[in-house]
């Protein structure tokens, strides 16, 4: 009894003890108060006189001056709740447990605790932009903006990141040179491969459109999330271009019996080709930018195959449809297919977990859920993933360097898609953690992303660690786990609490066998599952088969799959997956390990 006693009164003085904090109370009568970063887990720093501040702690559940004191069912669920990397470890590991949990109930019970927990990460409706670090009508109605999960730092700081680190950031080509720069390839050890890279890269585009020509953290993508406006054009004039206008189709081209998406010449839109390249060697697609790479080539041309042929299975069951009422239909069935094939194929391969991941909207129709979506200017800051970029493209034998590559849309005519396929399937991508692992041709949009972060005031790395729930580095070895990289960083920034965002998350030690460390996984999923089941298409008044042209279009989007998109739309349905086959993964990491017993 005595034991009991003693154990509860243990118990109750550890709830009340008020825990050391990096946010402990500001007393310098000089500098903004504000730029020390006082206001702990997510409480607002709202400054009064010029050494006078107060953290807003409304709905944290902690109070104090700085919102570091816990109140007592905070305590409670931070004594109980495993750590990111527990999570992490019991996802990935048992085998045994997660073949049964699978073919349960359990999984739905999962499946949703998933989604509501990294969504609820995500505030909605927005709250910050690039132009206001406090809360405003403009910030919220202005879709011209990115929205933001932190305000920025404020202007009138003694450092670029607050307080923290040097007078001065070192510069960012130099940056990018000792620590990003690829030394020799180094390929993902979860056995990514081009095809994962070139969806990646497809998929984001029609979301990440950042509009430099209006200033820096502005963007064109008005829809904030999964539109398919890379396949139809961003705006209605364009979309216009690329119709066929009749049985709902897109306008396309004929080459040796094959469909591939049309020149500019039939469908005239700006697309971005480097001069000397004439209209009829330009294909017309919905994203401008998609010239740029034969492998982005290769999935418009995919996903225009497949539009057109949802047109004709739509205009058999409806023949009394008109032209408009069939695209617009079949537009929101490929929308519904992106999705299914992100959670269920791309997220489930980046995560490595056993849980089957299921995407099935009706899981949070009892749940309070915003069917609402505004793309933050961090979520496009953490997918720059170039490391995923090989040294060459190999392709039905034959190795094709960046200049053979780059801008040459008779790479996709040529091989065709089927050949493609096959060959991104096989090549194995870079891992985009740990540094070292960017190739030299694309360095150039490291160093501009690091230009871009630091005239938007992003702030620190340990910041970002803290608003979701992961604690903040406290040595450059803890958080880089290479002697040399912490070194580097050491002498670059003086004070683990200066690093910044982007390099923060490239240069983070990598999970053991995973793409890249914890602070992307941990950050990026709440962004990506939030940005997903938050479309319209999702909410109860939409997720019903009328919506999608009755059972027929409803089973089409219900049955999506990777290798549906490409077999149903080649001649010769060829290997297709988003990790390379297990022979390829073995050789790839037995010439790593040579590649890496040299240079020691």
């Amino acid at each position: 009894m005595r034991s009991s006693v003693l154990g509860s009164v243990w118990v109750l003085l550890l709830l009340l003890r008020e825990p050391a904090c990096q946010g402990d109370e500001v007393t310098s009568n000089t500098v903004n108060p504000c730029c020390y970063l006082p206001c702990q887990h997510t409480g607002v720093c709202v400054r009064y006189a010029e050494d006078e501040y107060e953290c807003d702690c409304t709905r944290t559940g902690f109070n104090g001056k700085n919102c570091t004191v816990p109140e007592f069912w905070t305590r409670v669920r931070q004594l109980l709740k495993p750590s990111p990397d527990t999570v992490h470890y019991i996802l990935t590991h048992f085998h045994w447990l997660w073949d049964i949990i699978n073919y349960t109930f359990l999984r739905d019970v999962l499946m949703r605790l998933v989604l509501t927990v990294r969504s609820n990460l995500i505030p909605s409706p927005p709250t910050y932009n690039s132009n206001y670090d406090y809360l405003n009508w403009e910030s919220y109605n202005n879709l011209s903006y990115y929205t933001r999960i932190l305000p920025p730092v404020p202007k009138d700081c003694p450092t670029p990141l607050g307080v923290q680190g040097k007078a001065g950031l070192p510069d960012p080509e130099l940056l990018v040179e000792r620590l990003l720069k690829r030394r020799t390839f180094r390929p993902d050890p979860q056995g990514s491969n081009l095809m994962f890279a070139f969806f990646a890269q497809h998929f984001t585009h029609q979301f990440f459109k950042t509009y430099n020509r209006m200033g820096v953290g502005f963007t064109k993508a008005l829809a904030h999330g999964v539109d398919a406006g890379h396949v139809y054009g961003d705006n209605l004039e364009r979309q216009l271009k690329l119709r066929l206008h009749k049985d709902g189709k897109l306008k396309h081209q004929i080459i040796d019996g094959e469909m591939y998406p049309p020149t500019v010449v039939d469908a005239p839109v700006k697309m971005s080709y480097p001069p000397g390249i004439p209209p009829e060697g330009q294909m017309a697609i919905g994203q401008e930018v998609f010239g740029l790479l034969p492998g982005l080539g290769m999935y418009a041309t995919l996903w225009l195959r497949e539009h057109n042929r949802v047109c004709d299975i739509l205009k058999a069951a409806h023949p009394t449809w008109d032209d408009e009422q069939l695209f617009q239909t079949s537009r929101l069935i490929i929308i519904g297919e992106t999705i299914r094939i992100v959670i269920e194929e791309y997220v489930q391969h980046l995560s490595g977990y056993l849980l089957q991941l299921k995407f099935d909207p009706t899981l949070l129709f009892n749940s309070y859920f915003q069917y609402a979506n505004r793309i933050s200017l961090e979520f496009s800051q953490l997918y720059h993933w170039h490391p995923l970029m090989p040294d060459s493209f190999l392709i039905n034998g034959d190795e094709l360097s960046y200049g053979q590559f780059l801008f040459n849309t008779t790479v996709v005519t040529h091989y065709g898609i089927d050949k493609l396929v096959e060959a991104f399937s096989r090549q194995v991508a870079g891992q985009i953690g740990g540094g070292h692992n960017i190739n030299p041709v694309v360095t150039n949009v490291a160093v501009r992303t690091i230009e871009e972060s630091r005239q938007l005031r992003i702030q620190p790395f340990n910041e970002y660690r803290k608003r979701f729930n992961l604690k903040p580095y406290t040595s450059f070895r803890q958080f880089a786990g290479n002697e040399e990289i912490a070194r580097d960083l050491e002498e670059l920034y003086g004070d683990i609490d200066a690093v910044e965002f982007y390099p923060g998350l490239m240069l983070e030690a990598t999970r053991s066998g995973a793409i890249f460390g914890e602070s992307m996984v941990e950050m990026g999923a709440p962004f990506s599952l939030k940005g997903l089941l938050g479309n319209p298409i999702c909410s109860p008044d939409y997720w019903k088969p009328s919506t999608f042209g009755g059972k027929v279009g409803f089973d089409i989007v219900n049955s999506a799959s990777l290798k549906k998109l490409v077999c149903l739309n080649t001649r010769t349905c060829p290997h297709v997956a988003f990790r390379v086959p297990r022979e390829e993964q073995s050789q790839s990491e037995n010439d790593d390990s040579k590649v890496r017993t040299d240079e020691l």
